[in-house]
This record gives C-alpha cells, sequence and structure tokens, in this order.
C-alpha cells in the first residue's frame, strides 16, 4: 500500500470514486467497471458509506478487495454522525489490520428519506474524526471540500476557515462536484491566503441523466448554471444525447482545469464509467497514465 499524499506528490492524478454494490446484479455492473478502468490506471479509488453508516459491511469488503486485487489505491469513506467514538475505533482499527493506508473523513451525508434526520455522533464533525484516524493509525486522510460553500454553513467565509482547519490535520482534500472553473480556484486561493498549499483534487460529475444530478446537486448545494441546464433540458427527451452533452460540458470543465495546473481530476462515476472514460480520452489523458 501507498500512501495517497505520496502518490500525489509524483504528479498529475486521475482517481474515482464508486459505490459499494447492494444486489448480485450491481456487482456485476461493479466488476465490469473496474475491469475498464484499468485503461486509465486510476492513482486511487474512493469507496463510499452510506448515510448514518448504511453500508459499512459492504464499504469495507470492496476496500478490502481491490487493496488485495492490486489494481488501484482504494480510499475507505467514513463518517462521524451516527456513530459512537468506539464503533469508528474498531472500524479504524479494522482497516489498519486490513493493511488500508487511506481515509475520507466526512461528517455525513443525511440520510435520502427526507423524513429522516441526520443523527449526531460522538463526534461532531469532520476534523474530529481526521484526529482520531491519525491518532489509530498511520493513515493518510482526506477532507471534503465545496467550492461553493458547503450548504449547511453560514456564509462562504466561514466554510473557507473551517475547511483550512481541516486542511491543517488533514492531507489533502477533494472536492464536491462543480461546474464554474472559478470556484474551484477561488476555493484554492482562499486556501493559500489562509497558508493552506495541500492538495486539493478537483470533483467531476459528467451529467448522464437530469434527474439524478439535479438531485444530487440539491444535496451538495452545487448549483447548475443557467448555460448547463440550458443545453442538458435542450436534449433531455433524449438519454443519449444527454450523455453527449454532458461528456462535453465535463470536458470542457477539465480542459479549463487541466490548463491552469491543478493535482488531478477525481470523477464521480455512480459505478457508471462510460462517460468518464470518454472525457479522458477527448483529453488524451488515457495516454498520459498508460
Amino acid at each position: 500500500m501507498t500512501a495517497i499524499i505520496d502518490l500525489l506528490a509524483r504528479g498529475f492524478s486521475l482517481s474515482v470514486e464508486l459505490w459499494p454494490p447492494r444486489s448480485s446484479e450491481a456487482q456485476v455492473r461493479l466488476e465490469r467497471s473496474l475491469e475498464r478502468l484499468v485503461v486509465l490506471n486510476p492513482t486511487f479509488a474512493s469507496i463510499t458509506y452510506g448515510a448514518a453508516g448504511s453500508t459499512r459491511e459492504r464499504t469495507h469488503d470492496l476496500v478490502v478487495a481491490i487493496h488485495e486485487s492490486n489494481i488501484m489505491t482504494p480510499m475507505a469513506h467514513l463518517v462521524c454522525a451516527a456513530h459512537r467514538r468506539d464503533e469508528l475505533v474498531a472500524i479504524l482499527e479494522r482497516y489498519k489490520t486490513a493493511g488500508i493506508e487511506n481515509v475520507l473523513a466526512l461528517r455525513g451525508d443525511p440520510p435520502l428519506d427526507e423524513a429522516e434526520c441526520l443523527v449526531e455522533g460522538d463526534l461532531r464533525h469532520a476534523v474530529e474524526l481526521v484526529d482520531l484516524a491519525k491518532e489509530i493509525g498511520d493513515f493518510c486522510v482526506a477532507v471534503g471540500a465545496h467550492p461553493e460553500g458547503h450548504p449547511n454553513a453560514p456564509d462562504r467565509e466561514s466554510d473557507r476557515r473551517y475547511l483550512a482547519e481541516k486542511l491543517e490535520h488533514a492531507d489533502f482534500a477533494i472536492t464536491q462536484f462543480f461546474f464554474r472553473v472559478d470556484d474551484y480556484f477561488s476555493l484554492v486561493d482562499d486556501l493559500a491566503e489562509r497558508g493552506i498549499r495541500k492538495p486539493v483534487i478537483p470533483g467531476i460529475m459528467p451529467i448522464t441523466n437530469v434527474k439524478t444530478v439535479s438531485r444530487m446537486a440539491e444535496l451538495s448545494g452545487t448549483q447548475l448554471p443557467d448555460e448547463v441546464l440550458k443545453r442538458i433540458r435542450d436534449v433531455a427527451e433524449d438519454p443519449d444525447a444527454v450523455h453527449r452533452v454532458g461528456v462535453e460540458i465535463a470536458t470542457e470543465l477539465c480542459a479549463e482545469l487541466t490548463a491552469e495546473g491543478i493535482p488531478g481530476l477525481h470523477f464521480y462515476t455512480m459505478n457508471q464509467v462510460s462517460a468518464t472514460l470518454e472525457v479522458c480520452e477527448r483529453l488524451d489523458l488515457v495516454k498520459r497514465k498508460v
């Protein structure tokens, strides 16, 4: 195993987010996706963790399976919401025993059921989980960042201040997906003004389904710019055209980002990797990594 922060120091990174499968059909789809991703030689794969730990065992099993297969470096998502401290210690100890070195420390998303609320745990904030992971083992710990500000933050200034505090403790950050280049570079510049120059990897979500991206944008506090909405709505009744336009939008965004110099790109795949592969092919990133 290698700490992801050391991998980032070697140069441009390509990484992906994957979901633990919830059914046998989803397992087959994930296995096919992993096979197809080999051409990108991903620097790492982050594995999601369901609200309140709903995928705890599936997340652990997928992280360990990827680690043991040696096809890419896995990073386990972990949340502190709805968890006791001893639960988190046990999860981290278990990863440590399995040889897992990389963790993404998050507060946790609310349940998808709007009737439920996010239950507080013994640790109230992600920075506390960062510290706990560092206390338990020699973990490389990442944190999340919101270029447009966290939806629960009172204002952008306080959100950036809190992110800088997290990054004083953590090793690097991955952003929520976004569609405006200026939002990302504004975030990086604000952190630099606060003395934080650790890697912040931009998160990219190619649009392949209008309803899905709208829902995820609502949950994450990400805005869908008018120009993006128009391009998608113009073809909304044609799924193939939505996919094509979504790839075009993501390619344009990534081209602008890479032209300015960034540590890498992190793709939110939802276990559907075709769009990610198409974007990387258009940017000639497949050749760069092979």
